[in-house]
């Protein structure tokens, strides 16, 4: 068994390490289907409990394959893991997002689909993907937590919100956890956003740990990205700034040759050490990055440690902002 962390003082147990599982299916170029189950099935054997996901991933594929890894998996691993899923964005059949759809038919819709495709009689934790701006979260909010009085939910996240939303939801129901990125070269929360998460005893899962695998020491300056990799978009793998983001990678590198470890267990380990109300999610694909993320819950950090991939790495280093402009806009974490 993994070490446990609890998504706030509402929300479950869950391992200190959790699986974002969209890499499986979509924004990274093809997958390999029978190693992602393959992954899935390793995470669950290794203590691992939660799964992340989003139902707009593959447009469903992504719950399909979780919900296969789930049914063949043995009783006792299916009966630990714990489902975390997003809904809301809306998708074109090429493949496009036009927007966000928050209304609480829609929400109580979006979770019928999930149901059924994951296979399962609950979601874990449920949460919009981004706030649509033109429903006021407390509906949003009010839907899911119907949905948890109806048993078919059984705790309320939050996705990429700023402070004041998070105070709005919040005094609606009860908020396990809020979705959101942090990462060496993503800090925004610092601020605001976690003060007030952890005022209201509301937990974290860290998305982007490894910033899209920028900061993961296995990115190269000449790598090629395959067709359908959202990285391709990205400003921070472009031009000057991936060569300017490398070269912070270099300088965590050597930090983490004096530990013996790798960049990426030193980076997560990193964002393990910022409080344990964090539950940092990697996005392993295979069993093999599965197992280097696994290792970073054996890094002690001290505060030599620490200061040392501060001076490395330091607020607000990153060259580009962590999403095209298009997308940004859709993030009431950053207004």
């Amino acid at each position: 068994m993994l070490p446990t962390r609890p998504l706030g003082t509402t929300g479950p147990a869950v391992s200190a390490l959790g699986l974002g599982c969209m890499g499986m299916s979509a924004l990274y170029g093809e997958a390999d289907r029978a190693e992602s189950l393959a992954t899935l099935h390793a995470a669950l054997e290794a203590g691992v409990t939660l799964l992340d996901t989003g139902d707009f991933y593959g447009m469903g594929h992504n719950e399909l394959l979780i919900g296969e890894a789930l049914r063949t998996a043995p009783a006792a691993l299916r009966e630990r893991a714990l489902t975390s899923v997003k809904f809301g964005a809306l998708r074109t059949v090429e493949g496009g997002f036009t927007g966000y759809d928050g209304r609480p038919a829609a929400v109580k819709n979006f979770a019928a689909y999930s149901l059924q495709r994951l296979g399962t009689d609950h979601i874990d934790v449920y949460r919009i993907a981004r706030v649509d701006p033109d429903v006021p979260i407390e509906e949003t909010v009010g839907a899911i937590a119907e949905l948890v009085e109806a048993g078919h939910v059984r705790h309320i996240g939050l996705s990429e919100v700023g402070a004041d939303t998070l105070r709005r939801a919040a005094a609606v129901a009860p908020i396990a956890d809020l979705q959101i990125e942090y990462s060496l070269v993503s800090r925004g929360i610092e601020e605001k956003i976690l003060p007030v998460a952890r005022e209201l005893g509301i937990g974290v899962t860290a998305y982007g740990v490894l910033s899209r695998g920028l900061i993961s020491g296995h990115f190269t300056r000449d790598r090629a990205l395959a067709p359908g990799d959202f990285r391709g978009m990205s400003p921070r793998f472009q031009g000057e700034n991936l060569h300017r983001n490398l070269d912070l990678v270099d300088r965590l590198r050597a930090v983490a040759e004096t530990k013996g470890v790798s960049v990426a267990q030193t980076a997560i380990a990193w964002v393990l050490a910022q409080g344990d109300d964090i539950v940092p999610l990697v996005g392993a694909r295979t069993r093999t990055r599965l197992t280097e993320a696994l290792g970073a819950l054996d890094v002690p950090l001290d505060a030599a440690d620490l200061a040392a991939i501060e001076e490395a790495v330091p607020a607000g280093a990153a060259a580009g902002e962590r999403y095209p402009a298009a997308q940004m806009a859709h993030l009431d974490s950053e207004h």
